[in-house]
């Protein structure tokens, strides 16, 4: 068969990522706090955006959230090019306002129903057994290596060791030893280095052998001479191995540096504070949402940069004509993907607030299961900008501030053909039952799931070791009161 070149024509249509839609997808992910930095950071860099003076913006009066919801959130779709005739087609009232409508209604921070308390402000990073719960359920390994896994991190205490042996966790579930110990590396794989070992010196060589070639030495060192470096004895180390006495030196600098208590850095101890995104109340049996700029910067376009465009300008360089006019685009499209992310939120809260009404009128327990397809199909969004808008956003609500994330869980079955249960729903369970049992006899993980079940909710002993454990809350064997 004889080989030749040919030429065609091919059409296709394809979606470029220009910067303004980088730009865009950026800003709708954001938090609040890296919002206001981004703010900051693009007023330094294009002279054509302006902030606006708080008292001009608040003499013009607030405009209802529920406007927001008048004009649909693009999808992240085309961007327009620079220079593509969008200054020509701009509403400039709108831009030349004294700030930018920002969808806010101002309330009374005294009324019991607005700001939330001081202390709903508070929150904590995920726990340790939480942190690792996410990055086991993201391992491919069977359903009984994930069980025991599951079971081992509920065993594991706030310093990251393991406080259980390989016989006492095989006896409790009735398994081999050596699926066990299996389970027992598997947990030691995960972040941070150091969790799950038994003790100091294991916690040690785990992370020595992570650091690879470097630490060749410190690792032979804690594997055969650890009782003289728990002493810090370089000389006797040294004399032991037949190296020179800077050179052990040195492997020792090395091992100070490993960190002795991996599971501190997700003790929960340091307190965070947050201030929501979003706020929902109920006024006249009507669920309102409020979105929250207080503190964002209000932005208008710069009156003097569009004079020079619109003439006053006309003996500037060609040069210069251009340089103004893509600062200009710049502007109004920064401006625009801003307001852009004020509607996507809304709606997605929006469909929050229809989708878990249950939630906000009765509490937690009664948290429906939820996806982000859910959400993404109400209100006929992509999955993708579903997830960037619940990502690190908080709401306040009657029962707390949640993050957005929170509302998306996956639901189990109940008995008599009953509408599924949300997990979340069922972890609130497990934590009641716990708190109210005696403290003489705990009930175990076992007797956890027969209770469930006699609620009418099927659900696996694995299961409740696996929402236990991510609730923070120790093993039955733990959890006895010593008298």
């Amino acid at each position: 068969m004889a080989l030749e070149l040919r030429q065609s024509l091919k059409l296709s249509q394809q979606l470029v990522m220009t910067p303004q839609l980088q730009q865009a997808i950026k800003l709708l992910q954001l938090s609040r706090l890296e919002l206001q930095q981004a703010v900051r950071e693009e007023l330094e860099v294009n002279p054509a955006l302006e902030e606006t003076a708080e008292e001009t913006a608040e003499e013009e009066g607030p405009t209802p959230a529920a406007d927001l919801s008048a004009s649909p959130a693009p999808e992240e779709g085309p961007t327009p090019k620079e220079g593509d005739g969008l200054i020509d087609r701009v509403d400039w009232e709108y831009y030349f306002d004294e700030g930018s409508r920002d969808g806010r209604v101002e309330r009374d921070t005294d009324d019991e129903d607005g700001r939330p308390y001081y202390e709903n402000t508070l929150t904590r990073r995920p726990g340790l057994a939480e942190h690792l719960d996410t990055q086991l359920r993201l391992l491919d390994i069977s359903d009984t290596e994930g069980g025991i896994a599951q079971y081992l991190v509920g065993n594991i205490d706030e310093n990251g060791y393991l406080k259980t042996t390989a016989a006492e966790a095989a006896e409790a579930l009735s398994l081999p030893v050596e699926d066990v110990e299996r389970a027992i590396a598997r947990v030691q794989t995960l972040d941070p280095l150091g969790v799950g070992a038994r003790d100091l010196r294991e916690c040690l060589m785990i992370q020595a052998r992570e650091k690879g070639a470097p630490f060749e030495l410190p690792l032979a060192i804690l594997a055969d001479h650890f009782d003289l470096f728990s002493k810090g004895d370089v000389a006797a180390t040294a004399r032991r191995l037949k190296l020179p006495k800077e050179t052990v030196k040195e492997a020792f600098q090395k091992l100070v540096t490993l960190w002795p208590k991996p599971g501190r850095e997700y003790s929960g101890d340091d307190v965070q504070y947050i201030t929501p995104d979003v706020y929902v109340f109920k006024v006249d049996d009507q669920w309102v949402i409020t979105l929250n700029d207080d503190g964002q910067p209000r932005l208008r376009l710069s009156s003097y940069y569009r004079r020079l465009l619109a003439g006053d300008g006309e003996g500037l360089p060609k040069e210069d004509r251009e340089f103004l006019k893509q600062k200009v685009n710049a502007a109004l499209w920064f401006i625009k993907s801003i307001e852009q992310r004020k509607r996507t939120i809304y709606k997605v809260v929006e469909s929050i607030v229809k989708l878990q009404r249950d939630f906000l009128e009765k509490g937690p327990g009664h948290l429906r299961p939820l996806t982000l397809r859910d959400v993404a199909e109400d209100i006929e969004m992509h999955e993708s900008t579903v997830s960037r808008v619940t990502s690190g956003k908080y709401v306040n609500t009657p029962h707390g501030i949640f993050e957005l994330k929170y509302f998306f869980n996956s639901g189990l079955n109940r008995e008599g053909g009953e509408e599924d249960i949300a997990s979340k729903s069922v972890k609130e369970k497990i934590r009641e039952i716990i708190l109210a049992e005696g403290g003489s006899k705990p009930l175990s993980d076992q007797e956890l799931m027969r209770l469930l079940r006699n609620q009418g909710i099927r659900i696996a002993r694995r299961t409740v070791t696996k929402y236990r454990a991510a609730l923070g809350l120790l093993a039955s064997s733990r959890r006895r009161k010593q008298f």
